[in-house]
């Protein structure tokens, strides 16, 4: 047995009583901050990456997953959501992807598409509009968006983005923008 000195043992109880303060904050702090890999939260206490934590829970790590849902005119809503293997998506030929990406790589196009999301649909409307060039511009401009996808014909002259395109679109120009 160890036979310590008033003195000692006060300075010992005091170190022990400055260790326990010392550990019961470490601990308040690491109560207060998530687990390390735990999803952050935005300031009003909503979890961040709620959609990716979904994901992975239910597809696991190596998905890419994108969704939306717009409402383009009253009553009419547009909602769409895909998934796919990452590894099948690198292992693929990405040349056939050239041409409807190509087909938004022109000013006019995307200002084309843009227009017909909004509720412009005939390319008479489309090609009076400011910019455009002219009728024969527009009209090939048009073929070119038809041919890729981008857009269809719904009647002479009528063009709508497919629904399957309309979220797509809005999630590349979102991935574009500078």
């Amino acid at each position: 047995m160890v036979n310590r000195s008033n003195t000692e043992q006060a300075d010992l109880v005091a170190r022990l009583d400055a260790l326990t303060e010392r550990v019961t904050a470490l601990e308040a702090a690491a109560a207060e901050k998530p687990p390390q890999g735990a999803p952050a939260e935005n300031e009003t206490g909503d979890e961040l990456f709620w959609a990716l934590t979904g994901l992975k829970e239910r597809h696991g790590v190596g998905t890419l997953l994108y969704t939306g849902a717009v409402e383009l005119a009253p009553g009419h809503p547009v909602e769409w959501q895909l998934a796919a293997d990452a590894r099948d998506l690198l292992d693929e030929d990405w040349a056939p992807f050239a041409d409807g990406l190509v087909a938004l790589g022109h000013p006019v196009r995307l200002s084309l598409l843009r227009e017909v999301l909004r509720g412009t649909s005939t390319a008479a409307e489309l090609g009076a509009m400011e910019g455009m060039g002219t009728s024969g511009q527009v009209y090939h401009h048009l073929r070119q968006l038809v041919a890729a996808g981008w857009l269809r014909t719904v009647g002479r002259g009528h063009y709508q983005v497919p629904v399957q395109r309309v979220v797509p679109l809005l999630v590349i120009l979102f991935a574009a923008r500078p």
